[in-house]
């Protein structure tokens, strides 16, 4: 049988489930700084993706069948190179819903509770209430989620609990639950002109890049929130800025750039109505059990000669 490398650290009860899983593999982790290109070069499955050795991965006579990243974006990964070799790709899609669910909140309650310039003035040791009736409340507001894949889907799930009108936007344009109206990528200009709140969750694509422009932000209604957790390059930024500073974005949320890490004296670090976090939204101390669990489930297919069930890239979409 072949070789399987895992890139990240597996508990002693996931090497058993897998070598249940996969008999005969070759179990092999390299998760130290300096990793082995012969082992690369060696292993049908990877568990992870091994940046700076992809020619170790890739070599003419490499066994590499099945990558199973770790992250839900593949667009930094070689896909003309992997699609022409066959090499199965599945990535780590639905490991990030509850985190960044949870972000989202967290920045949309930042802004509404008045936590985001409470913080400041507590550094400043400043006691000023704000008016009561100037608080927001996200109850009873229309939310746009774009992009709704498993991270939408659960961000949808919450929204309803905190009594929000959700809509959604998505290629398929298939309906989830709780989503009360799904419309398809062509729609997002009517889409966020009926919404208080978009949420970005787009994949960067051909498509997408640059989605969020100058038309789109001309289309919100002043005042409204945004929330920037999906790909830097889907929103062009100086559309964004503009759309800030005359007030059509009341309050943004912004966790990826176009340009990472965001420059020192770059506009958006001073705005006052711009929260910032360093790409984080997706960080959770349970990421590597949920990849995991991915990995696992398509690792029974995978043996069995099925079709890997959970995340399978399909490269016809330019990512």
């Amino acid at each position: 049988m072949g070789k399987m490398v895992s890139l990240q650290v597996l508990s002693p009860e996931q090497e058993s489930l897998i070598r249940e899983t996969a008999p005969g593999y070759e179990i092999i982790q390299e998760t130290g700084k300096e990793i082995d290109p012969h082992v690369i070069r060696q292993a049908e499955i990877l568990l992870g993706w091994p940046k700076g050795y992809e020619e170790a991965a890739l070599d003419p006579e490499s066994p590499l069948r099945w990558v199973q990243t770790r992250s839900a974006g593949v667009d930094m990964l070689p896909l003309e190179l992997l699609e022409d070799k066959n090499i199965m790709l599945t990535n780590a899609s639905g490991v990030h819903a509850i985190p960044i669910t949870e972000m989202i909140f967290g920045f949309l309650l930042s802004h509404t509770r008045y936590m985001h310039t409470a913080g400041k003035q507590q550094l400043q040791q400043v006691w000023k209430k704000t008016e009561l009736n100037t608080l927001g409340e996200l109850h009873g507001k229309t939310m746009l989620i774009a992009g709704v894949g498993e991270i939408g889907s659960e961000t949808a799930r919450i929204a309803k609990a905190f009594g929000l009108k959700v809509t959604g936007m998505r290629r398929s344009g298939r309906d989830v639950p709780h989503v009360h109206k799904m419309y398809t990528m062509g729609g997002l200009q009517e889409a966020v002109a009926e919404a208080d709140i978009v949420v970005n969750l787009l994949p960067l694509t051909d498509e997408t890049l640059h989605i969020f422009d100058e038309k789109v932000f001309a289309a919100f209604k002043p005042g409204m929130f945004f929330v920037n957790v999906g790909r830097g390059p889907t929103v062009k930024t100086s559309a964004l800025i503009q759309a800030l500073q005359n007030g059509q974005i009341r309050f943004a949320g912004l966790d990826v750039f176009e340009e990472e890490p965001l420059p020192a004296g770059h506009p958006l670090w001073t705005m006052d109505n711009v929260l910032i976090t360093p790409h984080i939204a997706g960080d959770t101390e349970r990421y590597d059990e949920r990849v995991f669990d991915i990995f696992l489930e398509n690792l029974k297919a995978y043996t069995a000669g099925r079709e890997l069930p959970r995340n399978l890239v399909d490269y016809k979409i330019k990512y």
